[in-house]
């Protein structure tokens, strides 16, 4: 089933009452993967007030967790754990850093203020959404190649081109797309396009 995640590390900061907030985004496949960035992070923000968390991981987001950071309880990890699963996205790990300016927001003020930095925090993020495609590796002559590709840019998505003596081309497709791929190599036949079933994996596609 096709799930939302973010592509790659983003960041954004943002000051409210003096206090500097510093959201960090990152794509969290497990929950290694996750540990790992609250390390870095904690270690390079070793100086700020609070280094609060929120992760959604598994295809089903069954994995959850939240971490206040020496917040008051429920004022920090869990509006950020509330914005990622507003948004959607799973495999994904949200920390705010917080440098303490001096004037204390209240738990209704920091609730806001974590949920106002983790959603800018996921906007600079780039989203994609990763679906399960099947791998088919095509060899064809040169003569046919223009005419093949203009017809499998309307379902499938290319990963790989090679030109040696003839054309070989790595493409997925959707699963529900399995049908319309069949059709356009019966079209063509197999003295025209050789063809096979390599893998079936995951492909991020940007939204």
């Amino acid at each position: 089933m096709p799930y939302k995640t973010v592509a790659a590390y983003a960041t954004d900061e943002i000051t409210i009452e003096k206090s500097r907030f510093i959201a960090h985004v990152y794509p969290a496949p497990d929950e290694e993967t996750a540990k790992g960035h609250i390390h870095t992070v904690s270690k390079k923000h070793w100086d700020a007030t609070h280094n609060c968390y929120a992760y959604v991981i598994g295809e089903n987001g069954y994995i959850q967790k939240a971490n206040d950071d020496g917040e008051p309880s429920g004022t920090a990890g869990v509006p950020i754990l509330e914005t990622i699963k507003k948004n959607g996205l799973t495999d994904t790990l949200v920390i705010v850093t917080r440098y303490f300016g001096g004037i204390k927001l209240g738990a209704g003020g920091l609730v806001r203020a974590y949920t106002r930095s983790a959603s800018q925090g996921l906007r600079q993020a780039q989203l994609v959404q990763r679906e399960k495609h099947l791998f088919y590796e095509l060899n064809m002559d040169y003569a046919m190649w223009n005419k093949v590709e203009q017809q499998l840019n309307k379902v499938c998505f290319f990963h790989d081109k090679t030109f040696t003596d003839k054309v070989t081309v790595l493409i997925s497709v959707r699963e529900q797309n399995k049908a319309s791929l069949t059709s356009f190599f019966q079209k063509w036949g197999s003295h025209v396009i050789q063809y096979k079933k390599v893998k079936e994996d995951w492909v991020a596609v940007p939204l």
